[in-house]
């Protein structure tokens, strides 16, 4: 070897061929016939709609393109009704849900007897039907032997209607909404707990770091990717309620019809009133909510300092 030369690299004399390119291809078509059929197509689908007038879903027909849809659900009160329902309930669930998962996953992440039945109690009700936990919902919100009135009752709380004063069809909708969101924020947290290298906190305690110090310095920064993901999901996902109504309010928006949430609305005017215009442009308006949500807080994500 010449002296002051670099030694030359071995090039992979493979030759790119057809098949280099149309294997992976198959492999993946499945995957992208299904993502198209039921994501692109459905996506590109309801937002034409959004601007289609006076569309007929029988014959096709439209009599143009405009906003005539987005004006007609923004001068809706029920439409109104269901923006505000809606952004209270994820203003309300989502931090405290995540707040309660954080505490609850701090508990399973340490050394706890029982600790493996704990965690599968926490799960159980993602594997659990969402009406038959509803119905159980809606039997601990009865107003005259409901196990949550019983309880307000110990500390001298009269009897609350949940389910039958507009009042507080919210309010039983949030509590239920925080219980159902819990498990699977607890999960991610638990996965995001494991990836914390131990010896972080064996350093920080033989410093004599109190615990409160640990979490804060150590614990939050570290775990800071996972809570930005799962509040991300969380957003998305308390954005979306909807089946939770259901069983508590036997299919209805709440007594009185007071408690519209836009998927809700979404779905009474498309299933029940026929309207795919104005239905469309709710799903638009949501996605465009959502969106906005979701790029903040990736935004605020990027610029908070892990360490």
């Amino acid at each position: 070897m010449t002296e002051g030369r670099l030694p030359r690299r071995r090039v992979d004399t493979a030759k790119l061929t057809p098949r280099t390119f149309w294997e992976p291809l198959l492999f993946l078509a499945p995957f992208l016939v299904g993502l198209i059929i039921f994501t692109v197509y459905p996506f590109i689908n309801v937002f034409a709609l959004s601007f289609k007038q006076d569309y007929n879903l029988l014959t096709q027909a439209f009599s143009g393109y405009g906003f005539d849809n987005y004006k007609t659900i923004f001068a809706d009160p029920n439409f109104a009704n269901a923006l505000r329902n809606t952004g209270i309930y994820v203003a309300v669930v989502v931090p405290i849900s995540t707040a309660l998962s954080l505490l609850a996953a701090s508990l399973l992440n340490s050394d706890i007897r029982l600790k493996g039945l704990f965690q599968t109690c926490y799960f159980l009700p993602m594997v659990t039907s969402i009406t038959a936990v509803g119905l159980v919902w809606k039997w601990m919100f009865n107003y005259d032997y409901g196990i949550i009135n019983y309880f307000l009752s110990l500390f001298g709380v009269n009897a609350i209607n949940w389910l039958n004063n507009p009042q507080y069809n919210l309010a039983a909708l949030i509590i239920y909404g925080i219980w159902d969101m819990m498990p699977m924020t607890i999960i991610l947290l638990l996965s995001g707990y494991q990836n914390i290298n131990p010896q972080y906190y064996t350093a920080a305690k033989a410093d004599g770091a109190k615990t409160w110090c640990i979490f804060r310095r150590i614990t939050l920064p570290l775990l800071a990717p996972t809570l930005g993901l799962t509040m991300i999901i969380n957003i998305i996902y308390a954005s979306k309620v909807f089946t939770e109504l259901f069983p508590l309010f036997n299919g209805k928006p709440g007594s009185a019809y007071s408690l519209y949430t836009v998927v809700y609305y979404l779905y009474d005017m498309f299933y029940n009133k026929w309207q795919l215009g104005p239905a469309s442009a709710s799903a638009v308006v949501l996605f465009a909510i959502v969106l906005v949500l979701t790029i903040i807080q990736l935004y605020i994500q990027r610029n908070w300092k892990n360490y």
